[in-house]
């Protein structure tokens, strides 16, 4: 067999727990052939003894029986999952957010995801962070909301918040700080203020955790009441990376009414679940649109957050309908919150974040 059809193979060797493989996921160190025998490295982070006979057990199981194959040999390097500068790994994840160490100043952390694309989850960070640093301000506590935009590939939440330029740096080395961007109330920090505009990010996995890992440990936060992580649609490296790096109060999920993208949200909820974050509730984002002579319209359908969140066991935070001002609002960087503040649009985004704030664990505030 060659190195290349031992690991198509092993592509077929799925982490427990999850759908992506052994090799996706970067645990394969090294896999030869040589008289017969095939041998394969594996290395990875864990504390459940379980996993690595399973892994053993897997790869076995998926090169038995291939042509001139006579003996497999199964090497397993073992980790502690504690260390949250090293590269996340779905064991390492699976330990969190115990093992994750609390980053300093932040009171509470949750995760804004979707598993799907296109259910508007980054229009909804950003009206959600600016509702809730209006809330804290009203109450005397200004300045005290963060977000962080880990959408590594498309991050469009400058444009929304109407940020753009480079954040300073303070301090030389492994000691230099970045400083995070603010508008309408909240500190804002994103890929989208570290590469240009016509620059794609082609990135694998490893790189898109560092980044990650970057954004906790080297941006100075400062003190926050609540820290809001927009997080790309899907369920692999970057929310992986983010579980190890940051231990999460919860997530939330969006999703539009219709099947396909409850469907996926549910996945994504269930991921959430495997690593131990607790899901806060579902929000529906577009649920429904109003023409201007008061029609209702069910665009994507009717009852699809509620089902998710039964599905989840978690419940509905709210609906947000389809207003044509939230699109203009983040297309101008205004958010609609903070332009039509008595709205409709921010009364809905303000009683999610009230319900979210709710929700989350009891902890001492930061001063």
């Amino acid at each position: 067999m060659t190195p290349d059809a031992i690991q198509d193979r092993l592509k077929l060797v799925k982490y427990p727990g999850f759908s992506r493989d052994i090799v996706s996921f970067g645990l394969v160190r090294s896999a030869g052939f040589l008289d017969g025998t095939v041998k394969v490295s594996l290395a990875l982070s864990t504390t459940d003894p379980q996993i690595p006979l399973q892994l053993k057990a897997g790869v076995e199981q998926a090169l038995q029986g291939q042509p001139g194959v006579k003996d497999i040999l199964v090497e397993i390097a073992v980790s502690a999952a504690a260390k949250a500068t090293a590269p996340a790994t779905p064991a390492a994840a699976g330990n969190l957010p115990g093992n994750a160490p609390a980053a300093r100043g932040i009171r509470h952390a949750v995760a804004i995801a979707s598993g799907k694309g296109g259910v508007g989850k980054s229009t909804f960070a950003v009206n959600l962070a600016c509702a809730i640093a209006r809330t804290l301000a009203a109450e005397g506590r200004p300045g005290r909301v963060g977000l962080m935009d880990c959408d590594i590939y498309g991050p469009s939440v400058p444009l929304m918040m109407g940020l753009s330029g480079r954040p300073e740096v303070e301090g030389d080395g492994a000691d230099a700080q970045l400083i995070p961007m603010e508008a309408h109330g909240v500190k804002v920090m994103s890929m989208g203020f570290l590469v240009d505009d016509n620059t794609p990010v082609i990135w694998r996995g490893p790189m898109i955790m560092k980044t990650i890992q970057q954004f906790v440990q080297n941006v100075r936060w400062g003190e926050l009441d609540l820290l809001l992580i927009d997080l790309p649609p899907g369920t692999g490296d970057a929310q992986l990376s983010l579980v190890q790096t940051l231990p999460l109060d919860g997530a939330v999920l969006v999703t539009t009414p219709q099947a396909a993208a409850t469907n996926v949200a549910r996945k994504g909820g269930l991921m959430f679940r495997k690593v131990n974050v607790p899901l806060l509730g579902v929000a529906e984002n577009m649920s429904h649109f109003t023409d201007p002579s008061g029609q209702r319209h069910a665009l994507f359908g009717t009852g699809g957050g509620i089902a998710t969140a039964e599905r989840l066991d978690t419940t509905l935070l709210g609906q947000v309908p389809l207003f044509p001002e939230i699109r203009a609002g983040g297309d101008a960087g205004a958010p609609v919150v903070v332009a039509n503040p008595d709205g409709e649009a921010a009364r809905i985004f303000a009683a999610i974040g009230r319900e979210l704030l709710q929700r989350l664990p009891a902890k001492p505030a930061v001063s």
